[in-house]
């Protein structure tokens, strides 16, 4: 591995971006010596991966679906942000969801799936978030190995850094297949609900139980 890209991964947390993104050639690089070792990986679990018709080129496309896909969220830049003046000065909450979730467990590389919803409750001398911005925001946070208590956090904190609304709310609820197909093996019914909490939505309980409210409306009309 080259050492532009030690130097870019030297000091992030698996669930974290990298100081810089990486580009085509970078990412190509990581993609053949993720694969090597994965065929080394292969041989140490005696899965022919040189013989074997179905397995043969499998290091290769596993190696290009986490860096390209399951953990692309590290190795790009977040997306951009799309800005529209609030021209009536709209001050109320807005709610968006349900947002489709796919997630990887960081402790047993297992799929996460479900939804997020954002709560947000705009300045009225500042500016509205674009609606697509909310799913897009989702998803580079989830393109990573995740704990959900985190990817909850992170997700807020990261449009309260950019916007600065007067409150903000995010709410996962998923299904964790380290639970469903390992371990005690649970019913897909199991999930994880998670919520972060942010401004006037953190300390005023009639905004928190509005959101809930709309959350589980918006849940209910899936």
């Amino acid at each position: 591995m080259s050492m532009t890209i030690r130097r870019l991964m030297r000091t992030r947390l698996g669930n974290e971006s990298l100081d810089l993104s990486l580009d085509g050639s970078e990412k190509a690089l990581m993609v053949g010596s993720a694969a090597e070792k994965l065929r080394e990986l292969f041989d140490v679990l005696q899965i022919d991966h040189r013989n074997d018709h179905n397995t043969r080129d499998t290091p290769q496309r596993v190696a290009k679906m986490l860096v390209e896909e399951t953990l692309r969220g590290r190795y790009d830049s977040p997306p951009d942000i799309t800005e529209f003046e609030n021209v009536r000065g709209f001050d109320q909450l807005i709610i968006t969801g349900p947002i489709d979730l796919r997630s990887t467990c960081a402790h047993h590389l297992m799929p996460i799936y479900g939804r997020a919803y954002v709560g947000i409750l705009p300045d009225a001398d500042g500016k509205i978030l674009g609606l697509s911005k909310y799913d897009r925001i989702v998803d580079y946070f989830a393109a990573r190995l995740q704990i959900q208590e985190e990817l909850v956090k992170q997700i807020g904190q990261h449009i309260v850094d950019l916007t600065s609304p007067r409150g903000l709310a995010v709410r996962i609820s998923a299904v964790h297949m380290c639970k469903t197909h390992r371990g005690v093996r649970a019913s897909h019914n199991s999930r994880m609900v998670s919520s972060s909490y942010h401004g006037a939505l953190a300390t005023d309980q009639s905004l928190r139980e509005e959101f809930l409210q709309e959350c589980i409306a918006l849940e209910r009309g899936c």
